[in-house]
Formats: structure tokens, sequence, C-alpha cells
């Protein structure tokens, strides 16, 4: 396999929106036919359909980062000012997850939903405590940086040790959900769980390593997905990288700035939706995400 058997033949990267100051999180709302994302320093969730273009969804959103559904379709997000994971419904906005232990979480940056029983894992940097660009300056209480799992009847569960990663960011699974895969952007490099029938993790083993020079605004490891056969596609220097099940890099996907989230979506799920720093492209491919177990 090449990289060129992923992408459709002659396709180009589309610009969707320009003048933004860090675009992350985008989302699909398929049930809107809609593209979601948040301006980070701007504090505004943003929507892009081809019918209506650009259009403001919400504001303000706490610094949110990351984006995901919810098994029914609802959004959910990483809060890196609040240090909240919260979903919204009808204008309404539901904190998750806010605190461990009686500990305050440090700034929850991207999640991912498991079809399988709809419990949320989520990754916990303190990217949001460093500065007010992206959240707000503040003490780091908790000590470490986490990745957590918000089980269906709403109970937070640590399932690494807390010396796992220095910086854990994206985080995406395998088709089949047997595996989670978890970056490290301090570090570098992506690592690989197995995941337990009851949404524990276990035998996490290193992926892929040096990624990237570690060096903000050279392009590090950040947004993550999977696609339908189970390559894994991860922003790093250049744009996005593209590696096999096995670790193999297939090549690069260029953008013309940093690359720091993706997302497949549009009608057939093969717009590849990326967000470049202060635009918004996207690009057609010839592969999708995976279709959630048992669908």
């Amino acid at each position: 396999m090449e990289l060129a058997d992923l992408i459709e033949p002659g396709a180009e990267l589309r610009r969707l929106g320009d003048g933004y100051q860090f675009t992350e999180g985008p989302v699909w709302v398929a049930s809107q036919g809609c593209l979601e994302f948040v301006d980070i320093p701007s504090d505004t969730r943003w929507r892009w359909s081809e019918e209506r273009g650009m259009e403001v969804a919400l504001s303000p959103m706490f610094k949110a980062s990351g984006l995901a559904l919810d098994r029914e379709g609802r959004i959910v997000a990483c809060e890196g000012l609040s240090s909240c994971v919260a979903r919204f419904e009808n204008g309404h906005r539901e904190v998750l997850a806010y605190h461990y232990r009686g500990t305050y979480l440090n700034s929850p940056n991207d999640l991912v939903t498991r079809g399988l029983d709809g419990s949320i894992y989520f990754t916990d940097p303190d990217y949001g405590r460093w500065n007010d660009w992206i959240g707000l300056e503040r003490s780091k209480p908790l000590g470490y940086r986490g990745v957590y799992r918000i089980a269906p009847d709403g109970e937070l569960h640590l399932v690494v040790a807390e010396d796992e990663f220095d910086q854990p960011n994206g985080i995406t699974f395998s088709p089949d959900e047997s595996l989670l895969y978890v970056n490290d952007s301090s570090a570098r490099e992506v690592k690989v769980f197995d995941v337990e029938p009851d949404g524990s993790l276990r035998n996490g083993r290193m992926f892929a390593s040096g990624i990237g020079s570690g060096v903000p605004g050279q392009g590090n490891v950040d947004g993550m997905e999977c696609d339908e056969h189970g390559n894994v596609w991860v922003t790093g220097p250049g744009g996005v990288w593209v590696l096999t099940p096995d670790g193999e890099h297939l090549g690069t996907v260029a953008t013309p700035e940093v690359c720091g989230s993706i997302a497949w979506g549009g009608e057939d799920l093969h717009s590849l939706f990326l967000m470049t720093s202060t635009t918004v492209h996207v690009v057609r491919t010839l592969v999708g995400p995976p279709p959630l177990p048992g669908s």
C-alpha cells in the first residue's frame, strides 16, 4: 500500500476558511450535514457546510480544544479554561468530568467515544494551564498528565499509569475498538494499548516514535484518526503523517501551515478536514473513518 492508494487521484487541498488564530477539534455532525470546529484563542466554535459556508456556532467555549460526538450525536468538548469535559445539547452545557479523586483535572485536550458502550476516553495534558492563549495560566495541583475514561454510569477512571505520558494529546480507536492509540506531543511518539471488555487498558507499547522535533510551531504529534483499514493518520512535521497498522510511515499529506487536528466528514465521509493553524482545509480521500461497531 502507498499513500497514493488512499488519496483521491488529482485531489488538492481546498481552503474553506481563514483568519483564525489556532483551529482545532474538528467533528462532522452528520445529522446537520456540517463540520464543527473551534478557534481556541478566540473562544469560538465554528460551523461549516457547503450550503451556508462558515458561521459562528457558539461562543464562549471555555477555550475548548477537542470535540467529539457521543453515541446520541451530542457534542462533547474538552475545555482548557474550565478544566472540564462538557456535553452540549439544545443550548445547555452539562459537565461530565472536572476532577479526579478530589483534585481538579489539568486541562482536557482531546477525546474519543467508544461505540461499544458509549464511554468517553480523553487526554489531560496541562497546556490549558500555561497561558491565557489556550486557557488560563494557573497552578497544576494534579501533578501528572493522564488518560481517563468516563464510564456509561458517569464514573471517572484513570486508565494509564500516572507516569505513562509527559503530555498526552491525540487519541483514537482502531476500527474494531480493540486498540486505543494515544500520542504524546512532548515525547514525539504514539503508544497503543489493548482495550479490555470492561474498558480498561493493558499492554501499553510503542507504536511510532521520533515524529517531529518537539518544538512548538514545527509540527508535532497532535490530532489523530484511524481510517477504515486501520491506518493511523497523525499530525506531524509537514502535515499529516499516514502510518500503517504496523507503524510504517506511508507518506505525508502536506499542508501549508502546521496542522493540529483532522476529521473525516462530508456526505460520503471521504472528505478529510484539516485544521491548519489560521486556516481550514479539506482534501478528498479514498478512505473514510471506521463504521461504528455493530453498524
